[in-house]
């Protein structure tokens, strides 16, 4: 009897993955047992690498394998300029758009009270511990232009407000309602390049 419930169970993990449904799983799936020794032996190595070393940065929120991440870890992004994003992939998406050069922080959502996400559910309090022991002369909200985005970076702006900073966020570009993980590379940064005041 030819048991493939291995094969299912993979299947249907597959179809957790944002993008794939169980349709796309099942043609990954098997386009990775057809080529086994040069796909999916490689990409098994490499999630259970991944699983056993990811961790968060402890300092900006970045994922990475050291406690501090390859960005935080930069003398030469120390521009003071730090920009700030809901999640891990909004960072990646600005770092794609290879505009900024500064460091960022993620805050690991947005304020909701619908909810319950508060101000210490997210990474705030770290951020307002951050900044006066980094040398900060500009903060960049780049947060995503929703209800709950813009409910975050009028937070963050009041509480930043006492520290007489520079306090900026994208411009044009950014569409509202838009989310940065879904934009191309050229509207993230002619967004960051064309950013303005608070």
């Amino acid at each position: 009897m030819n048991d493939t419930r291995d094969i299912e169970a993979l299947i249907d993990l597959m179809a957790r993955l944002p993008g794939l449904g169980p349709r796309s799983a099942r043609r990954a799936v098997l386009a990775m047992l057809k080529r086994r020794e040069a796909l999916m032996a490689p990409l098994a190595q490499a999630l259970a690498t991944v699983a056993l070393k990811a961790r968060d940065c402890q300092t900006c929120g970045n994922i990475g394998t050291q406690d501090r991440c390859p960005i935080c870890a930069d003398a030469s992004r120390a521009t003071g300029e730090l920009c700030i994003v809901e999640t891990v992939a909004d960072l990646w998406a600005m770092e794609r758009s290879r505009a900024f050069k500064g460091r960022y922080h993620v805050l690991g959502g947005t304020l909701s009270a619908i909810d319950s996400v508060g101000p210490d559910q997210l990474r705030i309090p770290a951020l307002l511990d951050r900044i006066p022991t980094e040398g900060i002369t500009e903060v960049i909200l780049a947060l995503n232009a929703t209800v709950e985005g813009q409910t975050t970076a009028h937070y963050i702006a009041d509480a930043l407000e006492p520290l007489n900073l520079r306090l900026t966020s994208l411009a044009q570009g950014v569409p509202i309602g838009g989310e940065l993980d879904y934009l191309d590379d050229g509207t993230i940064g002619a967004a960051l390049r064309a950013r303005r005041g608070v």
